[in-house]
């Protein structure tokens, strides 16, 4: 007698559990050590059908290894790992292969086996050793052809076809398997951005049909974007499961990663994103301005260094990407912070809110009303500094460069030209470039930075209006003009 895997019921796959959902694959307390050494400590999970569970985590947490346990590769220790209710460890190779279908990392061949002999490896386990491919088995072979978009490269030799190309062959090969469960190693690892999406693409088709699947994933943009939920591993166990939203916070990225990292959501997919930052941004300032007196062996005079304390409030100017960076970094150091006016809609606006920062939106294209003036004012009185960052300029906002100008400490963030940002006329200009020219000069990247050197009290400032530039100052007006004693402007870019 066989079941509906076409194996015989003496292999173990009627031994299945049937409070569990067809195709459900379940871990329940698995141990397993190498040696002495332990790798995975009481991970219990389940991916139901239809569901796209991702691995992250740390090199060394044990990613790869669980992915084997659950194929039945590995045995554990203690635990039990079931799909479609039947125990893997319990039943024969060809058994448990008619469970499970795995990508692993590698995706090298060490023969040149045509393309479609190498997904008809995928129909070994529905039949015996020596039996010759069925009707059954070419449909099969040519669905999944067809469903990964390798058919035309059926007749050419594996070793001949490109990376990304045999990634999808061996993804063919595990869609040929006709598992209710399917396992990826790593599937975007040596892949270029291109190869990257069109894999995960793939592999969400298949999910979407109704086949429970885990991958280890390095990337956790992608990671983000294309799972239905993140188990994070660390340490040999499960530190987190959950939406990826949830789970890939800077909080937890911190403890897991110890990095520096944050967390915004991308404008395009409205999935989460991860930046990681320099360690120096957290490391460097700690909140609490530092004294050091260095005394000279010589006998000489003592001097003292100061680290620059790190503002409590801080409130930015701007919109786009440069704005998004500013209002992740200094989130990301603990720094209270307020945005706008900015259009709703924008990224940076989007961003804010997300991260639950006090925001001042007003329609795009709109004139300011006197509300959204009166809410920049006080924002600027309640921050110790402020940082323009990209800020465009039109008829409509331009008044509140007249709030900005009168503000400091002010640090100004420019990745775009003031020619491709200002929409409004001379006096607009002249009211911008006073304040930038007054203003400590920073990238995005060293913007923390530039607000903790801004706001300590005793340094030198030099500047053009009295205040440094941590970067040469650079005018904003017309290349063709020039400071000649006639003109008002000063000189050109």
């Amino acid at each position: 007698m066989t079941n509906r895997y076409g194996t015989a019921d003496d292999e173990g796959l009627d031994a299945r559990d049937s409070s569990e959902t067809v195709g459900t694959v379940s871990v329940r307390n698995l141990k397993l050590s190498f040696d002495d050494v332990a790798i995975l400590e009481d991970i219990s999970l389940t991916v139901e059908p239809g569901e796209f569970v991702g691995f992250v985590g740390p090199n060394g947490a044990g990613k790869t290894t669980l992915l084997r346990a659950i194929s039945g590769a590995l045995e554990p220790d203690a635990g039990r790992v079931t799909i479609d209710g039947v125990d893997i460890h319990d039943v024969s190779s060809q058994a448990s292969s008619r469970l499970v279908s795995v990508v692993p990392q590698d995706t090298s061949l060490s023969f040149s086996f045509p393309v479609r002999d190498v997904v008809e490896m995928g129909r070994h386990p529905h039949r015996s050793r020596f039996s010759p491919p069925t009707r059954e088995d070419r449909d099969a072979v040519d669905r999944a052809l067809e469903r990964t978009r390798t058919e035309a490269l059926a007749d050419r030799p594996i070793d001949e076809v490109s990376g990304g190309q045999r990634q999808r062959v061996v993804l063919a090969r595990a869609v040929a398997q006709e598992t209710p469960a399917l396992l990826l190693d790593e599937p975007t690892g040596s892949l270029d951005i291109n190869h990257q999406v069109e894999t995960l693409e793939l592999v969400r088709e298949l999910v979407d049909s109704g086949r429970a699947v885990c991958a280890a994933i390095h990337d956790l943009d992608l990671a983000a974007r294309y799972c239905d939920r993140v188990v994070m591993l660390a340490d040999g166990g499960v530190r987190r499961t959950g939406a990826p939203e949830a789970v890939l916070s800077a909080e937890t990225l911190s403890d897991v990663f110890n990095s520096n990292a944050a967390v915004t959501e991308n404008p395009v997919t409205g999935t989460s994103t991860v930046t990681a930052l320099p360690a120096a941004e957290s490391a460097d300032f700690d909140g609490g301005r530092k004294t050091e007196t260095h005394t000279p062996t010589d006998g000489g005079r003592k001097t003292e260094t100061h680290t620059p304390t790190v503002p409590d409030r801080v409130h930015i100017l701007g919109s786009g990407s440069a704005a998004v960076g500013v209002v992740a970094r200094l989130r990301n150091a603990d720094v209270e912070t307020s945005l706008g006016p900015v259009p709703s809609g924008d990224i940076a606006a989007e961003t804010a809110r997300r991260l639950e920062i006090e925001r001042i939106e007003a329609p795009p294209f709109d004139s300011l009303s006197e509300s959204h003036l009166g809410e920049l004012e006080q924002a600027i009185s309640e921050s110790d500094a402020v940082v323009l960052a990209d800020v465009q300029i039109s008829s409509g906002n331009q008044l509140v460069l007249e709030a900005v100008d009168a503000a400091e400490p002010l640090v100004v963030i420019e990745t775009r030209s003031f020619e491709d940002r200002h929409f409004a006329g001379e006096e607009a200009k002249e009211l911008y470039e006073t304040c930038r020219v007054s203003a400590l000069e920073a990238s995005v990247e060293r913007v923390l930075e530039a607000v903790s050197r801004a706001t300590t009290e005793d340094v030198d400032f030099a500047g053009p209006n009295g205040r440094e530039s941590s970067e040469p100052a650079k005018s904003t007006t017309n290349p063709t003009e020039t400071n000649s004693p006639e003109s008002s402007n000063p000189p050109g870019r």
